[in-house]
């Protein structure tokens, strides 16, 4: 089995692809799968707090040459038969700026090459596409998916991130809407998937439990966009049905 590379990118700020991302790493470890999930949000470095302890290197040290990317993976030590490691942006501005460069960001897809020679899959934390490292990520992955929340903003950005996605020759594969359990959630018609919220006090992801309602739909998730069959079992098999299996 080789190495598959997903992009997860959001259509907005706040639209939850970080959590979603870990979310669904989570899930593929839970399967046995070993993971990589890089961060290509250099601003908001939101990967960062799901790292424990300090964090000696980070993905713009390894862009920047000041690092390997052994130094700036870190294992989630998820309780699962396979691995997650995360490879967070966490750096000063003067880094952050000089990793934003075309130069460094090219050096991004290398940062994801080498990361695909050591785990089942990669997947990548994208931000709404406007940096070059947001853009190196999306050309550089083999799938992607946008991650949309189910609200008003979520809908109206949509066709922007779609159109951005296309004019870089790196169109959406896919569309993931988020807290779709939200009191006010709204139907995202283009979404291939629908995810319900994470427990933000949760000390490991959501989709770990699998009495919780997220978890078989970030399966399915999971599944579909990496096109890979995780026969995961859950007490209520009925779930999968219903969420699109």
């Amino acid at each position: 089995m080789g190495c598959t590379t997903l992009a997860l990118a959001g259509v907005t700020g706040g639209a939850g692809t970080t959590r979603t991302t870990v979310e669904v790493a989570a899930t593929l470890a839970r399967a046995g799968r070993s993971v990589a999930v890089v961060d290509a949000a250099f601003a908001t470095q939101g990967l960062a707090t799901h790292v424990e302890g300090r964090l000696s290197a980070d993905v713009t040290a390894v862009v920047t040459g000041e690092a390997v990317l052994n130094e700036a993976l870190y294992d989630a030590g998820f309780d699962v038969p396979g691995r997650v490691a995360f490879c967070p942006a966490h750096a000063p501005f003067e880094r952050l700026a000089r990793a934003k460069t075309p130069e460094h960001a090219r050096a991004f897809e290398t940062v994801v090459a080498d990361a695909a020679t050591r785990f089942d899959h990669v997947l990548l934390d994208v931000p709404p596409v406007a940096a070059n490292q947001s853009v190196a990520a999306l050309t550089t992955a083999q799938r992607r998916a946008l991650v949309v929340p189910a609200t008003q903003r979520g809908r109206d950005l949509l066709p922007r991130q779609q159109g951005r996605c296309r004019d870089l020759d790196a169109p959406a594969d896919a569309v993931v809407a988020t807290r779709t359990d939200a009191d006010r959630a709204l139907a995202v018609e283009a979404a291939d998937y629908e995810v319900p919220a994470a427990d933000p006090t949760a000390p490991v992801p959501t989709a770990l439990d699998p009495d919780s309602a997220l978890a078989p739909a970030v399966t399915v998730a999971a599944e579909g966009l990496l096109d890979v069959a995780l026969d995961l079992e859950f007490p209520d098999e009925g779930l999968l049905e219903r969420v699109g299996r």
